[in-house]
């Protein structure tokens, strides 16, 4: 219980004002559809995070902490740019084309992608190392994904009418592309980005 309650604590705390709290809130506002975008995000956790309670260990050890910075940061700089791209999904549903991967299908991958090396990710391997226990420490961190990010969900569903996708794609790119620079420059590397 203590590895589950633990790892439930961290992850949401670490959560907070992350990269993926900011997709939640992007993809409600996007899509309008809470439902779909929160089980989107239930099944690209426990995956990314079982995915990374196996392999984690592994790949950290194989990559260099500096390749892995410029790996991350050369990535957040590529989603600045990407978010300011309209995308095919916008033009879908203006044309009331069909989604190709739906909402739900879009929140899981776009999730599983953005946990890919983020520090929640990097925590599930650490806690999972400590505890020894699998199963408890990817529920717990699960669980604190979900704290953190299902509230963003509604709130980006309500204030959905009321804020400029253009504007909201704008601070989006200006915060990835801060990460990026803040990545590449090493600030941060001894709070765990």
């Amino acid at each position: 219980m203590e590895a589950f309650l633990i790892s439930t604590g961290v992850v949401a705390l670490a959560e907070i004002g992350d990269k993926t709290q900011l997709l939640a809130f992007l993809l409600a506002a996007r899509f309008r559809k809470p439902l779909p975008i929160c089980l989107g995000i239930l099944v690209a956790t426990v995956a990314n995070h079982a995915f990374a309670g196996a392999l984690g260990a592994w790949i950290t050890s194989q990559v260099s902490p500096m390749t892995m910075r410029w790996v991350l940061g050369l990535g957040f700089l590529a989603m600045a740019v990407w978010t300011l791209i309209p995308d095919k999904i916008d033009e879908e549903v203006e044309g009331g084309g069909k989604l190709k991967l739906g909402v739900f299908g879009t929140t899981v991958v776009a999730f599983f992608m953005a946990e890919m090396g983020d520090k929640t990710q990097i925590a599930t391997v650490a806690l999972a190392a400590q505890f020894n226990a699998f199963i408890a420490v990817v529920a717990g961190t699960t669980l604190g994904m979900m704290i953190a990010n299902v509230p963003a969900v509604f709130l980006g569903d309500k204030m959905a009418g009321r804020i400029p996708v253009r504007l909201v794609h704008g601070v989006a790119a200006l915060i990835f592309a801060a990460i990026g620079v803040a990545t590449l420059a090493g600030l941060g590397q001894g709070l765990g980005f």
